[in-house]
């Protein structure tokens, strides 16, 4: 009891948490019942969460074009501060690592009268729809930089981790003070325009995307110290892994979840994994950057699968501190330490599978700091 009023004091102040060691949070990876490591999604699983406490939750689309080479992400934030401010965002993100000068775009625009009807979404100039769990339809006019007009079709089934996806933050999983959940459609067909002041109309034309929800259900600084992503799409294999480490306050706690899709099926959904970063090098900001990276896929400790690459083309180092509203910075500032950036890549990265055999593709991926 005394923990979670600690936690509510910080979740209100702003101040760092107390140690309360590895058994205050309740990883996903350790709550797997019947060996049932994970389940197919419905579209039930889909619907925005909205919880009335401090939260982010995000529906976003990884977007590539094996042909062009475009790829990129459109993302929809809704976001609560403490119960009393809530506010939702469209971000949107397209590269081309064959044109890194020449496509780069970057936005992130305000929405206005959104509203949440189950798994859709809608503000003025933009909604996304689900159908029959299967088709996603996304149109955003919000920003004139960025116009979007997306169809993507599930082509594998959809993924969740156990039961229902959560870590929890606390001694008691039904009585927690914070949580992260994810789910995937890990391998999407997508196809349709981007409409830029720069480049023209892009068409995207029988591309692969890959689609995740996620709640984090606490504050970000919180609930973790740094974060690995990857979304691998190539011709076969459509390759995920997600892993956050938390802060000392919960036993620099590693949790990671990784997902390897073949064609159309999945042939793995793996919680014992691990990300190597190669080569690293404190950059001026003083945060150590690696030159490559690996994602090991591991299946009782072996190793079923191997996804890297050169971090070449770096596409944006992001200041979270620049981005967010002044009031999130008031509560993140009280946190000695936290200075969160993130490291967007995209360069080809390979795939081994468990046989040897190795398919190059386009790798899309974060690595991201928040405090020490």
């Amino acid at each position: 009891m005394l923990k979670w009023v600690q936690s509510g004091l910080s979740a209100v102040a702003g101040t760092a948490e107390p140690e309360y060691g590895a058994d205050a949070i309740q990883p996903i990876t350790n709550r797997i019942e019947n060996n049932q490591i994970y389940r197919t999604t419905n579209e039930t699983d889909f619907k925005w969460i909205s919880p009335n406490y401090t939260n982010v939750e995000t529906q976003t689309f990884y977007f590539t074009d094996l042909t062009t080479k475009n790829v990129g992400f459109a993302q929809i934030i809704h976001s609560n501060v403490m119960g009393v401010h809530t506010t939702a965002q469209f971000t949107f993100r397209l590269y081309n690592p064959e044109k890194p000068k020449e496509v780069n775009i970057w936005t992130s625009t305000k929405l206005e009268n959104f509203r949440i009807e189950g798994a859709n979404f809608y503000a003025d100039n933009l909604s996304l729809e689900i159908t029959d769990n299967k088709i996603y339809k996304f149109i955003s006019k919000v920003q004139p930089e960025s116009i979007i007009e997306f169809e993507m079709e599930r082509i594998s089934d959809g993924i969740i981790f156990g039961n229902d996806g959560f870590t929890y933050y606390g001694e008691d999983p039904k009585q927690p003070w914070g949580s992260m959940r994810h789910l995937f459609w890990p391998r999407c067909k997508i196809n349709g325009k981007i409409i830029t002041k720069n480049f023209g109309e892009i068409k995207i034309e029988n591309g692969l995307t890959m689609f995740v929800m996620a709640l984090q259900g606490m504050k970000p600084h919180h609930a973790a110290k740094s974060w690995n992503f990857l979304n691998f799409q190539s011709e076969n294999y459509s390759i995920v892994q997600m892993e956050f480490t938390t802060p000392k306050s919960y036993g620099t706690t590693k949790v990671n979840i990784g997902i390897i899709v073949k064609n159309d099926k999945i042939e793995y959904g793996l919680i014992n994994n691990e990300v190597v970063h190669l080569q690293p090098e404190v950059d001026e900001v003083g945060w150590p950057v690696p030159k490559e990276i690996e994602f090991k896929y591991l299946q009782d400790d072996k190793q079923v699968g191997l996804c890297k690459g050169k971090l070449t083309n770096l596409i944006e180092r992001v200041d979270v501190m620049a981005e967010i509203p002044q009031f999130v910075k008031n509560i993140v500032s009280g946190v000695a330490g936290a200075k969160p950036y993130i490291y967007q890549y995209c360069n080809e990265f390979e795939f081994e599978n468990d046989k040897g055999e190795i398919e190059k593709g386009i790798g899309f991926n974060e690595v991201t700091f928040i405090s020490e």
